[in-house]
């Protein structure tokens, strides 16, 4: 892989970036690195827990409590998983000493040959993964995404279309809490009470009334497959440009069990954690017309030096996700979430949408007599992990009223090797543990014992 390219990215600018090393310079660095690795050469400054537990055993002791934490019960948040240890030692590596503003060829540092390799890997296997013509690995998280992805796009107080948060959208979707909210002017579209699902109709009604300027389609809460397809007409109908903020199904997607929207997005955004398996994070996707404006968005006009150690391990987590091995998983991602939701409506849950076609399902627990929050809370005295989140209701201005329920998903426990007959063991527990059955912490503290997500590390 040259270190340098034909792009605008090649050579220093007149606003004063770092020279770049000659291709043929270059490329003797790239191959001393990799003969490295081929040697089986540790990195100076590799992790080294022992120093740390001489050093501050403070921090030590919260490492290792977080450890047993995650080791001793069942970690169902749908936005959570295991990262492989090869994801974990990129993400501790020395790149994290690297201060590389810019992108590759186009630093506005000295020194970034090496990074500047990484960051070019995660990139390819990044548009080789999702089948994208461009990718912008340095987004901090995935609310970093949309942000860039609006700065790009958007002005001020121009109107967007997005889920409205009761029905499942997200805080960058419109919250008044947050920048969204703040700067753009958002109308909110939701699901059918009854049966939970998206009305396109009411969308393009409602896309044909506010003529947006963008229109977001992506949840935190919504276990169907969404069209993509059937967006992209109501954009082009509207004149809109359409993001997809697939933080949630980006793993699966990358497995080939999800729907891609990369063909009829305009950008997408998503995290590099979830179901994707990778370190904490976000990406971006678009086509090559809009690659130089989102890349400007990115940097230097929302963040500043990107997180090497964090691309890294997000090229690490896209090798990853390109192996069978990783089909294999996120379709078992979802068998395991279609027969957890099966066994939690037999424990009597009311399950949004009738199931679910992704990793997540969102649950209502009054027909047990018990409300969301106190489930939550009797669940994580068992053990068991889980958010609360919004259900499909009327969009009320009294908070109270708003109906809410549990929301979990299946993208860890299957990243420990459980499978279907542990999902309606998994459905055992949680329905006894919100009847206050006493005797569910130890059996799930011997569930969790028997599927480690580490076994390697005892």
């Amino acid at each position: 892989m040259p270190a340098t390219t034909a792009s605008p990215r090649s050579t220093a600018s007149a606003r004063g970036e770092a020279a770049v090393a000659e291709p043929a310079e270059a490329e003797k660095i790239e191959d001393r690195a990799r003969a490295a690795a081929r040697d089986g050469t540790l990195p100076a400054g590799a992790p080294d827990f022992a120093a740390l537990l001489r050093q501050d055993p403070e921090i030590a002791g919260a490492l290792l409590g977080e450890s047993a934490r995650q080791s001793d019960g069942l970690q169902l948040i749908a936005a959570e998983n295991f990262a492989s240890p090869a994801v974990l030692a990129a993400l501790g590596s020395p790149l994290g000493n690297k201060y590389a503003e810019g992108y590759p060829g186009a630093r506005h540092h000295g020194g970034c040959e090496i990074v500047d390799l990484a960051e070019r890997i995660a990139v390819e296997r990044a548009k080789a993964l999702f089948g994208a013509e461009h990718a912008n690995v340095q987004a901090h998280s995935g609310s970093s995404a949309v942000l860039a992805a609006y700065a790009a796009l958007l002005r001020p107080g121009d109107t967007v279309l997005a889920m409205s948060l009761p029905h499942g959208g997200h805080l960058t979707h419109g919250s008044p809490a947050n920048f969204s909210g703040r700067w753009f002017d958002f109308a909110g579209y939701g699901v059918d009470e009854e049966s939970g699902l998206l009305d396109y109709d009411a969308i393009r009604a409602l896309a044909l009334e506010r003529r947006p300027k963008a229109i977001v389609c992506g949840s935190i809460s919504y276990p169907r497959h969404m069209d993509y397809a059937e967006f992209r007409d109501i954009a082009d109908e509207t004149g809109a440009y359409l993001i997809a903020d697939v933080a949630h199904p980006m793993g699966l997607i990358a497995g080939g069990a999800a729907p891609s929207p990369v063909p009829y997005a305009d950008v997408v955004c998503a995290t590099t954690h979830k179901v994707l398996r990778g370190p904490r994070g976000g990406m971006i996707l678009c086509g090559g017309r809009l690659a130089e404006r989102i890349d400007r968005a990115v940097f230097p006009f929302t963040q500043g030096g990107a997180q090497m150690n964090a691309v890294a391990a997000k090229a690490v987590a896209f090798g990853e996700a390109a192996t069978p091995a990783f089909g294999a998983y996120t379709h078992q991602v979802i068998a395991n979430a279609r027969a957890l939701a099966a066994a939690l409506a037999g424990q009597g849950l009311t399950i949004t949408t009738g199931g679910t076609d992704t990793h997540l399902i969102t649950a209502d627990t009054a027909p047990l007599g018990v409300d969301a929050r106190t489930a939550r809370g009797r669940l994580a005295a068992a053990g068991i992990v889980l958010d609360t989140c919004a259900l499909p209701c009327e969009v009320r201005e009294d908070l109270a009223a708003r109906r809410t329920g549990i929301r979990l998903g299946t993208a860890a426990v299957t990243t420990q090797g459980m499978g279907e007959a542990e999902m309606r063991e998994i459905a055992d527990l949680i329905g006894a543990a919100l009847r206050e059955d006493g005797a569910v912490r130890p059996a799930t503290v011997a569930l969790a014992h028997r599927f480690p997500p580490y076994p390697e590390r005892g």
